[in-house]
């Protein structure tokens, strides 16, 4: 809808309207160089943000899959044993991939969008304030979560854990089941989850990494030839590192380490085995059912508790032990007894 020319207003004259026209064919003459140089500035600009953030984007992702293709070469091997698996080398560079294109991308693009106010003749001063305030104010109040968020990345960078390791991580131990950026979930030994903030962990214990080991601690009877009982404990053992499946979870002959305790009523005898992660308990406790068994058929006896009587003799009774304690109404001058006494009658008085 066009509005109509005001009645009242006076004609312009032809004059007037080429002089009108001069001067906004000389304003645009006098500012287009501005404009031009301006525009192509923040195209430039753009260009350059846009080609400089893919490039940045491809080299992180060649160097990714030179991180899997590296994984994939050892596994399989005698060191990809001791190793991650692939997989999970696989889901822990992805992530950090992740991040680092995202944290890249931001830092691209923010520093292109000011640069592109800054052609504008934008004065960035109260922006580059607010945001610094801004910037100190979610600091304190978010100290905690950003905590939280670098301790994640830095776990994941160092791959201190995965899902699937044992780990003890101070406030709660279990099974990792999700590793997040912020929160670390673990089952534990009973089914429940514990949700671990990152930021709240001081230290690691990754039983899953490397191997493990299994001790055993044998108590005899101080007589028994120690010979023999090193002969005893080699064979349960060497029969035992043959058959399935200990002989995968056993990454190393088991060993008799010698004695670590002797006493008046018995002496320890120390066993240790390499074995593979998170098999230690059930090692032991396989180790020990062999080893007791193996010493019941060699007449071995094994001591605990209570000292052991020799043989055919009778243990020693305490006479005093069927001797009920002494009471305190046994002595008649006891206060007990004269309180418990009947009262005399008092004597009769003669008138």
């Amino acid at each position: 809808m066009f509005l109509a020319a005001d009645p009242s207003a006076p004609p312009v004259t032809l004059d007037e309207a080429a002089e009108r026209a001069n001067n906004a064919a000389g304003w645009v003459e006098q500012n287009w160089s501005t404009w031009l140089s301006v525009g192509l500035r923040i195209l430039l600009i753009v260009v350059i943000a846009v080609l400089l953030r893919i490039a940045i984007r491809r080299a992180l992702t060649k160097l990714i899959e030179r991180m899997n293709r590296s994984a994939q070469a050892v596994e399989g091997t005698a060191l990809g044993g001791l190793l991650v698996n692939a997989e999970r080398r696989r889901q822990r560079s992805e992530a950090i991939g992740s991040v680092l294109r995202s944290v890249a991308s931001f830092v691209i693009l923010g520093t292109a969008g000011l640069m592109v106010l800054g052609a504008l003749n934008i004065d960035l001063a109260p922006l580059l304030a607010s945001a610094g305030v801004a910037g100190v104010a979610l600091g304190f109040g978010a100290r905690n979560l950003v905590t939280d968020f670098l301790s994640g990345v830095f776990m994941i960078l160092e791959d201190q854990y995965g899902v699937g390791d044992s780990i003890d991580a101070g406030v709660a131990s279990g099974e990792v089941i999700e590793v997040g950026l912020r929160v670390t979930k673990l089952r534990g030994d009973n089914g429940e989850i514990w949700y671990v903030r990152n930021g709240e962990v001081k230290r690691i214990g990754n039983l899953s990494q490397g191997w493990a080991t299994a001790s055993v601690a044998v108590a005899v009877r101080p007589s028994e030839d120690l010979d023999q009982v090193r002969k005893v404990i080699e064979e349960a053992a060497g029969t035992m590192t043959k058959d399935e499946p200990w002989n995968e979870r056993l990454w190393g002959p088991v060993e008799v380490l010698g004695l670590t305790e002797v006493l008046l009523d018995q002496m320890t005898v120390s066993v240790a085995a390499k074995t593979m992660p998170g098999k230690a308990l059930g090692v032991e406790r396989e180790l020990r059912w062999r080893i007791k068994r193996a010493f019941d058929e060699a007449g071995i006896r094994i001591v605990g508790g209570l000292p052991l009587q020799a043989d055919g003799e009778q243990p020693v009774k305490d006479p005093t032990a069927g001797v009920a304690a002494p009471s305190a109404y046994s002595s008649a001058t006891s206060p007990q007894s004269l309180a418990a006494s009947p009262i005399s009658p008092p004597a009769s008085l003669s008138k």
